[in-house]
C-alpha cells in the first residue's frame, strides 16, 4: 500500500516512464492449476533487447480443473520480476489522431511462489521461469491489452513444465510521454 502511495505521490514528470499493469495469470491443463490476478508496475528501460522491466504481485488459488463444484484449494502468492522486449509492430489501425497498434513482443519472467495447501509436487514454495511470446493491441501511448502464452518451468522439490496464459492490461501513469 505504501509503495502505491509513493508512486502516486511522485511528480507527473517522474511518472511518465511507468505504467500500471493488471491481469490474469494461470497455468493450463488438467488436474491442479494456478489461477491468479496480477497487479504490477512496468518501467521503460534501455538494457540491450529489453525495453521494459516489470515488478508484479500475483495472488490466486489452486484450482482443480477436473472438479465441477468446489475445485479451489488454498492460496498462492507470487512476486514476479519480468523483462519485455520492444514491440514489433504488425499493423496500425485507426486515424493519425486516434491510432491503435497491433504487435508482438517477448516477455521473460522469474517468479517466486508461496502457497498454502499446495497440491503441487514442488511443495509450498517454488520458483518459476516463464518465456511468453505475446500479442499486444492498443494505443502506443496509452492503454494496451496483451495476450501472452508460453511455457513456465517450475523449480522446487520437483521440477515441472506447464503451459502459462497471461492476459494483461497496461495503463500509463501519465500521458506526457510514450508508453513503456
Amino acid at each position: 500500500m505504501s509503495a502505491a502511495l509513493w508512486a502516486l505521490s511522485t511528480p507527473l514528470g517522474a511518472q511518465s516512464r511507468g505504467a500500471w499493469t493488471l491481469g490474469f495469470a494461470g497455468t493450463l491443463g488438467g488436474g491442479w492449476q494456478v489461477e491468479a490476478a496480477d497487479v504490477g508496475y512496468a518501467r521503460a528501460v534501455r538494457a540491450g533487447p529489453l525495453r521494459v522491466a516489470s515488478l508484479t504481485a500475483r495472488l490466486g488459488s489452486f484450482i482443480d480443473e477436473g472438479a465441477i463444484i468446489g475445485g479451489a484449494r488454498g492460496f498462492v502468492f507470487g512476486l514476479t520480476l519480468g523483462g519485455h522486449t520492444g514491440l514489433l509492430p504488425l499493423a496500425d489501425l485507426g486515424t493519425e489522431t486516434s491510432k491503435s497498434e497491433v504487435g508482438v513482443d517477448l516477455t521473460v519472467e522469474g517468479t517466486g511462489y508461496l502457497g498454502t495447501r499446495s497440491p503441487f509436487p514442488q511443495g509450498s514454495s517454488w520458483g518459476a521461469l516463464t518465456v511468453l511470446p505475446g500479442l499486444k493491441f492498443g494505443d502506443p501511448d496509452g492503454v494496451q491489452i496483451g495476450l501472452l502464452l508460453g511455457p513456465t518451468f517450475f523449480f522446487g522439490q520437483a521440477s515441472d513444465v506447464r503451459a502459462f496464459l497471461g492476459i494483461r492490461f497496461e495503463a500509463p501513469l501519465a500521458r506526457r510521454e510514450p508508453h513503456p
